[in-house]
């Protein structure tokens, strides 16, 4: 059989580049893929140059660190837009709390205590102590925010065998992060493992001179008979611990969440 007559098996057919079909058939080119943005001031190194002083830190790497801290720092959605800026002072006692706040963020590390933010639901304490971590985080430290409950449900949940978690891996970020806030301290029924495990993780941070700011609506004093007051919740060795390493700063006024309308008006047609 004449060579140029010959059937070749589809299988060893080569494509004729003249006929017309799609390049893509015989040959399947990757799309093209959009490279990352590189920062125009360091070019991905981190460094920038500065004319005639050299190299310092470039502003992407501190805002990808700031980034970092804050996704570490664990703060609640809720309290995303809180922050200085923010903060609404109605009183005078909040104003007084502003200040201590505002001060214990501009002048750490050399402070000797922290704070113990006491009032009333909704005058604005948590605001205050997310204030502190966010304007710290800024500032290079490693912090922290957990809601007393919440940890405690948590070393809880590491005692079961199906958990891949332990007390020490949950306890660790909160013995060492630089600041810790405990947020509600108090709120959780009183027993005596609740009482043992806030000791332990007070008593730590204490020793190890680690700054903590913490919140409550107990009061040192009752106002009814039917009140509790902190020393009531927490015990009176670890209440006599905290006015050692916080200064209390009591906080009055309208819970201000009295203030938000929830009900959307019927428009009339």
């Amino acid at each position: 059989m004449p060579r140029e007559t010959a059937k070749i098996h589809p299988l060893f057919a080569v494509p004729n580049p003249a006929q017309d079909v799609p390049e893509r058939e015989f040959y399947d080119a990757p799309e093209s893929v959009d490279e990352p943005e590189v920062c125009p001031l360091c070019y991905g190194s981190g460094m920038e140059i500065i004319a005639g002083k050299g190299a310092r830190a470039c502003n992407c790497r501190k805002q990808k660190t700031h980034s970092n801290l804050i996704e570490k720092a664990r703060i609640p959605k809720r309290y995303t837009d809180c922050h200085f800026h923010s903060y609404r002072v109605m009183n005078p006692s909040q104003e007084r709390a502003f200040r201590f706040a505002s001060r214990l963020t501009m002048e750490y590390p050399a402070v000797e205590r922290g704070l113990l933010f006491m009032g009333t639901v909704g005058v604005g304490k948590t605001h205050l102590a997310v204030s502190i971590l966010k304007g710290l985080t800024e500032r290079g430290f490693s912090c922290l925010f957990y809601e007393f409950g919440a940890l405690l449900k948590e070393i809880q949940g590491s005692y079961n065998t199906v958990s891949q978690t332990s007390e020490l891996k949950v306890l660790a970020p909160v013995f060492d992060s630089d600041i810790l806030v405990l947020d509600e301290i108090g709120a959780s029924k009183p027993t005596d493992w609740v009482r043992d495990t806030m000791a332990h993780i007070i008593n730590t941070r204490y020793n190890d001179k680690k700054l903590t700011i913490f919140t409550t609506n107990y009061l040192d004093e009752r106002c009814t008979e039917r009140d509790e007051t902190l020393e009531d919740r927490i015990g009176v060795r670890l209440r006599s611990r905290l006015f050692e390493m916080s200064k209390t700063v009591m906080l009055n006024g309208e819970d201000f969440r009295r203030t938000f309308d929830h009900v959307t008006p019927i428009k009339k047609r």
